[in-house]
């Protein structure tokens, strides 16, 4: 059983994939369709504009790829910009298309007193305890690093959230797609636990 992470030319691939083997799953990095779909689960990684990887994810035929996964009840985690790209539509840079496999939108930080990139550790607030990514979990610290952030449509799809001036999105999820503001490789415990969850609604056995 792996885990693909896939491979569209814009991600912190290195990383997440050597998070995944500290838990003891075996990674593929792979912009595959077919070892996508027959992997146990999927993570779409992120780094970058919203605009240029929606072109990679387009011109490599992963958009689709990602949206037939979805459709099909495959576990899909987007981490970063990757959860944005599972939403409808970005303002960053211009008005830009997303996958639209959850409803929603991404929009830049208005000025605040505040710094723009969000950039550090934030203290997670879980909106829906009860979820298998987040039941029996203590809240804590994870590590953001993002200059736009995403407004959801329904109110069912936020399972947690982080103060920065207002909530901010941190955890999405419906069904089997999940998504996480932050990036869980480099959020300490709580975001190897996290991923490990995550592992685990895959079917993938942990070292946890």
């Amino acid at each position: 059983m792996s885990i693909a992470i896939a491979d569209y030319g814009m991600g912190n691939l290195h990383s997440v994939s050597k998070a995944v083997e500290r838990l003891g799953a075996e990674a593929l990095i792979t912009g595959d369709r077919t070892e996508l779909l027959a992997a146990s689960g999927i993570i779409l990684p992120g780094v970058g504009a919203f605009g240029d990887a929606m072109r990679h994810l387009q011109e490599s035929g992963l958009a689709e790829v990602m949206k037939e996964a979805a459709a099909s009840g495959k576990p899909l985690l987007g981490i970063c910009l990757g959860m944005q790209l599972l939403f409808g539509s970005s303002e960053e840079h211009g008005q830009h298309e997303g996958l639209g496999i959850l409803p929603g939108r991404v929009i830049r930080f208005p000025q605040g007193d505040y710094k723009v990139p969000h950039m550090g550790w934030n203290r997670l607030e879980f909106l829906q305890k009860n979820d298998p990514l987040l039941a029996g979990l203590a809240e804590g610290h994870v590590y953001f690093v993002h200059s736009y952030h995403v407004l959801p449509e329904v109110e069912s799809d936020l399972l947690a959230v982080t103060d920065y001036g207002q909530p901010v999105t941190a955890i999405v999820g419906r069904g089997q797609v999940y998504g996480m503001q932050f990036h869980p490789e480099k959020s300490g415990e709580l975001g190897m636990e996290l991923l490990g969850r995550f592992l685990k609604l895959c079917g993938v056995p942990v070292k946890r």
